[in-house]
Protein backbone atom coordinates (compact mmCIF):
# COMPACT_ATOMS: atom_id res chain seq x y z
CA UNK A 1 0.00 0.00 0.00
CA UNK A 2 1.57 3.31 -0.70
CA UNK A 3 2.28 6.14 1.60
CA UNK A 4 -0.99 7.81 2.45
CA UNK A 5 -3.42 5.48 0.35
CA UNK A 6 -6.82 4.79 2.47
CA UNK A 7 -7.18 1.18 4.23
CA UNK A 8 -10.24 -0.85 4.50
CA UNK A 9 -11.24 1.15 7.59
CA UNK A 10 -10.63 4.61 6.22
CA UNK A 11 -7.58 5.95 7.76
CA UNK A 12 -4.18 6.34 6.16
CA UNK A 13 -1.14 4.06 7.71
CA UNK A 14 0.19 7.06 9.32
CA UNK A 15 -3.09 7.53 11.15
CA UNK A 16 -4.27 6.35 14.23
CA UNK A 17 -8.34 5.86 14.15
CA UNK A 18 -9.96 7.88 17.41
CA UNK A 19 -13.05 6.92 18.83
CA UNK A 20 -15.97 9.57 19.33
CA UNK A 21 -16.88 9.54 23.05
CA UNK A 22 -20.10 10.94 23.12
CA UNK A 23 -21.61 12.49 26.42
CA UNK A 24 -24.32 14.58 27.97
CA UNK A 25 -23.01 17.37 29.64
CA UNK A 26 -23.76 15.36 33.24
CA UNK A 27 -22.00 12.44 31.88
CA UNK A 28 -18.57 14.87 31.08
CA UNK A 29 -19.14 16.88 34.05
CA UNK A 30 -18.98 13.27 36.17
CA UNK A 31 -16.25 12.14 34.35
CA UNK A 32 -14.58 15.61 34.85
CA UNK A 33 -14.81 15.45 38.41
CA UNK A 34 -13.60 11.56 38.94
CA UNK A 35 -10.33 13.00 37.33
CA UNK A 36 -9.74 15.83 39.10
CA UNK A 37 -10.29 14.03 42.78
CA UNK A 38 -8.25 11.36 41.30
CA UNK A 39 -5.65 13.76 40.51
CA UNK A 40 -5.81 15.48 43.36
CA UNK A 41 -7.11 13.73 46.57
CA UNK A 42 -6.82 10.29 45.46
CA UNK A 43 -2.64 11.29 44.50
CA UNK A 44 -1.91 12.56 47.72
CA UNK A 45 -3.89 9.62 49.84
CA UNK A 46 -1.45 7.44 47.50
CA UNK A 47 1.55 9.07 48.30
CA UNK A 48 0.84 9.14 52.04
CA UNK A 49 -0.08 5.33 52.02
CA UNK A 50 3.67 5.04 49.90
CA UNK A 51 5.51 7.43 52.23
CA UNK A 52 3.93 5.14 55.55
CA UNK A 53 4.93 1.97 53.83
CA UNK A 54 8.26 2.95 53.43
CA UNK A 55 8.94 4.29 56.89
CA UNK A 56 8.61 0.37 58.45
CA UNK A 57 12.04 -0.91 56.68
CA UNK A 58 13.28 -2.95 53.67
CA UNK A 59 10.72 -2.57 50.76
CA UNK A 60 11.80 -5.99 49.44
CA UNK A 61 9.15 -8.00 51.82
CA UNK A 62 6.96 -4.87 52.49
CA UNK A 63 3.69 -6.37 51.49
CA UNK A 64 2.12 -3.14 52.28
CA UNK A 65 4.47 -1.28 50.28
CA UNK A 66 3.37 -3.54 47.54
CA UNK A 67 -0.05 -3.10 47.68
CA UNK A 68 -0.10 0.91 48.14
CA UNK A 69 2.28 0.46 44.58
CA UNK A 70 -0.64 -1.48 43.45
CA UNK A 71 -3.11 0.59 44.18
CA UNK A 72 -0.99 3.90 43.05
CA UNK A 73 -0.56 1.54 39.22
CA UNK A 74 -4.26 1.04 39.17
CA UNK A 75 -5.37 4.73 39.97
CA UNK A 76 -2.56 5.69 37.23
CA UNK A 77 -4.02 3.87 35.03
CA UNK A 78 -7.68 5.08 35.57
CA UNK A 79 -6.45 8.35 35.49
CA UNK A 80 -4.96 7.45 31.76
CA UNK A 81 -8.52 6.18 30.72
CA UNK A 82 -10.70 9.27 32.07
CA UNK A 83 -8.03 11.51 30.52
CA UNK A 84 -8.56 9.55 27.04
CA UNK A 85 -12.21 9.49 27.30
CA UNK A 86 -12.50 13.87 28.15
CA UNK A 87 -10.04 14.64 25.51
CA UNK A 88 -12.25 12.57 22.52
CA UNK A 89 -15.40 13.93 23.91
CA UNK A 90 -18.29 15.74 22.50
CA UNK A 91 -20.88 17.02 24.26
CA UNK A 92 -24.18 16.51 22.42
CA UNK A 93 -27.06 19.02 23.43
CA UNK A 94 -30.01 16.38 24.76
CA UNK A 95 -32.05 18.97 23.02
CA UNK A 96 -31.36 18.21 19.16
CA UNK A 97 -31.87 14.51 19.70
CA UNK A 98 -33.61 13.47 16.62
CA UNK A 99 -37.01 11.70 18.12
CA UNK A 100 -38.09 10.05 14.88
CA UNK A 101 -35.81 7.14 15.73
CA UNK A 102 -33.53 5.74 18.54
CA UNK A 103 -29.60 7.53 18.58
CA UNK A 104 -27.09 8.09 21.46
CA UNK A 105 -28.95 10.02 24.50
CA UNK A 106 -32.39 8.98 23.27
CA UNK A 107 -34.38 6.95 26.31
CA UNK A 108 -36.32 4.12 24.58
CA UNK A 109 -39.25 2.21 25.81
CA UNK A 110 -39.51 -1.44 25.04
CA UNK A 111 -41.40 -3.94 25.34
CA UNK A 112 -39.86 -7.09 26.44
CA UNK A 113 -41.07 -10.26 25.00
CA UNK A 114 -39.81 -12.24 27.45
CA UNK A 115 -40.72 -10.63 30.45
CA UNK A 116 -43.95 -9.45 28.93
CA UNK A 117 -42.94 -6.02 30.87
CA UNK A 118 -42.64 -2.71 29.09
CA UNK A 119 -38.84 -1.28 29.93
CA UNK A 120 -36.79 2.11 29.59
CA UNK A 121 -33.62 2.43 28.19
CA UNK A 122 -31.02 5.45 28.02
CA UNK A 123 -28.44 4.54 25.45
CA UNK A 124 -25.55 6.66 26.10
CA UNK A 125 -21.57 6.10 25.79
CA UNK A 126 -19.81 3.26 27.64
CA UNK A 127 -18.07 5.51 29.91
CA UNK A 128 -21.77 6.67 30.84
CA UNK A 129 -22.97 3.27 30.63
CA UNK A 130 -24.76 2.05 34.23
CA UNK A 131 -27.21 -0.67 33.82
CA UNK A 132 -29.11 -0.18 37.27
CA UNK A 133 -30.08 3.22 36.01
CA UNK A 134 -31.46 2.23 33.19
CA UNK A 135 -27.91 3.64 30.85
CA UNK A 136 -27.01 1.07 28.39
CA UNK A 137 -23.78 1.64 26.59
CA UNK A 138 -24.39 1.88 22.51
CA UNK A 139 -21.33 -0.71 21.95
CA UNK A 140 -23.32 -3.68 24.05
CA UNK A 141 -26.06 -6.24 22.43
CA UNK A 142 -29.24 -4.04 23.25
CA UNK A 143 -28.08 -0.74 22.48
CA UNK A 144 -26.37 -1.26 19.34
CA UNK A 145 -29.79 -3.18 17.80
CA UNK A 146 -31.77 -0.22 18.85
CA UNK A 147 -29.70 2.66 17.40
CA UNK A 148 -31.65 3.20 14.11
CA UNK A 149 -35.07 1.89 15.33
CA UNK A 150 -38.12 3.44 15.02
CA UNK A 151 -41.52 3.70 16.99
CA UNK A 152 -42.98 0.46 16.73
CA UNK A 153 -40.11 -1.42 14.91
CA UNK A 154 -39.56 -4.73 16.49
CA UNK A 155 -35.70 -6.23 16.93
CA UNK A 156 -34.27 -9.63 18.00
CA UNK A 157 -30.93 -9.30 19.85
CA UNK A 158 -28.90 -11.98 20.81
CA UNK A 159 -27.59 -11.82 24.33
CA UNK A 160 -25.94 -14.40 26.59
CA UNK A 161 -29.70 -15.62 27.80
CA UNK A 162 -30.58 -16.30 24.25
CA UNK A 163 -32.48 -14.21 22.03
CA UNK A 164 -34.64 -11.15 23.29
CA UNK A 165 -37.41 -10.06 21.41
CA UNK A 166 -37.88 -6.05 21.55
CA UNK A 167 -40.84 -3.75 20.36
CA UNK A 168 -39.88 -0.04 20.63
CA UNK A 169 -43.16 1.78 22.03
CA UNK A 170 -41.99 5.07 22.28
CA UNK A 171 -38.65 7.76 21.92
CA UNK A 172 -37.76 10.30 24.29
CA UNK A 173 -34.86 12.92 25.09
CA UNK A 174 -33.05 12.05 27.91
Amino acid sequence: MNEGALSHTGATRNQTIVKINYLSQEGFDKLNDELRNLKTKGRREIAAKIDEARSHGDLSENAEYEAAKEEQAYMEKRIAELENALANARVLDEKNVDLSKVHILSTVTVFNHRSGKEVKYTIVSASEADFNQGKISIDSPIGAALMGKKIGDSVEIQVPAGTLTLDVKNIERL
